[in-house]
């Protein structure tokens, strides 16, 4: 079974993208921010981290690209959530190292989708 790793501040979003993740039958893990994903990513290394990227302290750009550079971390595969729309951005945000990019508000059914299409 696919573990993913939560980084989202905003708890109902939390809940929710964990509501679809567990109906869809993957196992995940929620954290607040990019100083709790390391932590977890340090211990149990999962097989894809879903990145806000406005987080408190280090946002999920910095975190993307440093775990872009670990060797332990660097196939990882990325899917930023974020507000921000613009296309400078998306492409920003995929030049960092993201392997997809959602928009806020989304879908869970789309979500569901991007992360299907990353692993296949």
């Amino acid at each position: 079974m696919k573990r993913i790793l939560v980084v989202e501040d905003e708890q109902a979003i939390r809940e929710m993208v964990g509501f679809a993740l567990k109906k869809a039958g993957f196992q995940f893990e929620e954290v607040a921010d990019a100083e709790q994903a390391l932590v977890s990513i340090a211990s149990q290394p999962p097989d894809l981290v879903l990145l806000d990227w406005m987080l408190p302290g280090m946002s999920g750009v910095d975190l993307a690209r440093r775990l872009r550079r670990e060797e332990l971390t660097a196939a990882i595969p990325i899917i930023l959530l974020t507000a921000r729309v613009e296309e400078s951005d998306r492409v920003y945000g995929l030049e960092v190292g993201a392997d997809d990019y959602v928009t806020k508000p989304f879908s869970p059914r789309e979500l569901m989708a991007r992360i299907n299409a990353v692993f296949q």
